[in-house]
């Protein structure tokens, strides 16, 4: 009698695989992590340089800096204070002492919502002259923000402090 010729995949070769595939994807997906939480920072960055042309801009034209309404400012689909599509809550101080604009804040609306202060690492600052305006978010839902501002000299862009690894 002759043995039909076998077909298919032993149990090591099938073992083996797995094995490659779990190694490939402990590999992997730390750097996709990664990838995705610098992706989301860009969200930060890009929305408070359009806060600082708003703000340069609205300074050109009356000589003091103000909050988001008195600016002009708005993010995606803002109603009643939260950004829809946003992953950070983003702030501006009181303006009241020369403007008659108060603080506001723009809540995210995905993800945690970063409480006021945020933990005391980044405050909103507001002078006629002068801002500060601060975005931060909790991307990953562990204790750490990240936390990103922008001044009147533009500084604070490229750097996260404290920033949640």
């Amino acid at each position: 009698m002759r043995i039909r010729d076998q077909k298919g995949f032993t149990l090591i070769e099938l073992m083996i695989v797995v094995a490659i595939i779990g190694i490939l994807a402990a590999i992997a997906i730390p750097n996709f992590l990664s990838y995705q939480a610098r992706a989301r920072q860009a969200e930060a960055r890009t929305n408070l340089g359009g806060v600082y042309v708003a703000e340069s801009a609205f300074f050109a034209n009356g000589g003091r800096f103000d909050n988001f309404t008195a600016i002009g400012f708005q993010l995606g689909n803002t109603s009643s204070g939260t950004c829809g599509p946003c992953r950070y809550t983003y702030r501006v101080a009181d303006a009241t002492a020369f403007s008659g604009g108060a603080a506001q804040s723009i809540s995210a609306g995905q993800g945690v919502i970063a409480p006021d202060g945020t933990g005391g690492s980044l405050a909103a600052t507001m002078a006629q002259s002068t801002f500060t305006i601060t975005a931060a978010a909790n991307l990953d839902s562990d204790p750490g923000y990240d936390n990103w501002s922008v001044s009147d000299s533009k500084t604070g862009l490229q750097q996260c402090l404290p920033c949640d690894p």
